[in-house]
């Protein structure tokens, strides 16, 4: 397992049974971005990904940024398994309370490894913070 250091993207941290989930970035929106390419990569490699033939948007209200990790990564969850995808790649804009995202990947394919199912984030250790270089982290565990 990684840990934590100051280099933009995503790691993870040990959580009894679950998975802890890190995601970095220069703003607050790319670390939810990097915390959710963290998410998916538990499910299926990134780099397995051949195409973005599937689209999901998805739309929240929350003032609480903490919140709004948990409710970013959940309402992603269910798009992909609705859909019967893993996504790869992701866009969210904030304009004060109102969240919009964009995931892209593709359904998933009998030749796709599978790697551990994601159930949902949690709050358990729910943290977003900006960080001393100015960045931010996004962090939380999820049900695996």
């Amino acid at each position: 397992m990684g840990s934590a250091s100051a280099e933009p993207g995503f790691s993870y941290f040990e959580h009894d049974a679950d998975m802890g989930v890190i995601g970095r970035g220069a703003t607050l929106e790319r670390s939810f971005e990097s915390a959710a390419e963290a998410t998916f990569a538990v499910m299926a490699d990134p780099q397995s990904l051949l195409r973005d033939s599937q689209e999901a948007s998805v739309s929240f209200e929350e003032d609480d940024v903490e919140l709004a990790l948990v409710r970013w990564l959940n309402a992603l969850l269910g798009a992909a398994s609705e859909k019967g995808a893993v996504f790869g790649r992701f866009s969210l804009a904030r304009e004060g309370a109102r969240w919009s995202g964009r995931a892209w990947g593709e359904p998933w394919r009998t030749d796709m490894e599978r790697g551990t199912e994601v159930k949902g984030a949690t709050l358990t250790m729910l943290s977003v913070r900006q960080t001393e270089g100015g960045g931010w982290e996004a962090r939380c565990v999820v049900d695996v």
